[in-house]
């Protein structure tokens, strides 16, 4: 729900990453708060709703989430085109995965918009015994890009919650504020005096 007098900021917001990483997992457990053990993959990509409320604005997010398949790939700049947020999202325990969101973020800052707020994302937390990805790869990797960078967990909801308040405050303190209502102007422009009967 808005709160009176907040500016409202309206932010497409897409997620990119290998197939199995936890996307959807991740948007479902945020949207809904479900989780399911055997999620069917994404086919094309998906598309979600979600507002937050801050202090300092209102966030209305559209969210897509992407197919993780290589054959969809070619689709994947239809979705993050005119995003204002980008989740990059690897598995903990696939090295492979974390590779791959390497080149997701050298193509988001390639190709998306120039002031694309992103973080990298280390899911399956819960699976810390079969970890292949350390804590301090994905920490560096997202300094050295100017990331927010979090590990989470769909399945126990470790840090979903913060992971989309984090990018909504990013996005509010980014976003320049828009007037509302009607502005008046002055006309300062001096006038003359006309008379009807001068002498």
């Amino acid at each position: 729900m808005a709160r009176p007098g907040n500016k409202i900021i309206h932010a497409k917001m897409v997620l990119v990453g290998d197939m199995g990483t936890g996307k959807t997992s991740l948007v479902l457990r945020f949207v809904k708060g479900q989780f399911f053990q055997h999620q069917e993959p994404t086919v094309g990509a998906a598309f979600f709703t979600q507002i937050l409320s801050l202090p300092e604005a209102t966030l209305k997010f559209d969210i897509w989430d992407t197919a993780g398949q290589e054959r969809y790939h070619s689709l994947a700049p239809m979705y993050y085109r005119g995003a204002a947020a980008a989740i990059v999202v690897y598995d903990i325990t696939s090295m492979d995965t974390f590779l791959r969101a390497k080149k997701w973020v050298e193509e988001l800052k390639r190709q998306g918009n120039p002031n694309l707020v992103m973080a990298l994302v280390a899911n399956k937390q819960d699976l810390e015994p079969n970890r292949e990805v350390n804590f301090e790869e994905g920490e560096q990797f997202s300094e050295e890009n100017g990331m927010f960078f979090t590990e989470t967990s769909a399945k126990t909801a470790l840090n979903i919650n913060e992971l989309f308040y984090e990018m909504a405050k990013k996005l509010a303190k980014a976003a320049p504020l828009q007037p509302t209502g009607i502005r008046l102007q002055s006309n300062t422009q001096s006038r003359r005096a006309f008379f009807c009967c001068s002498r």
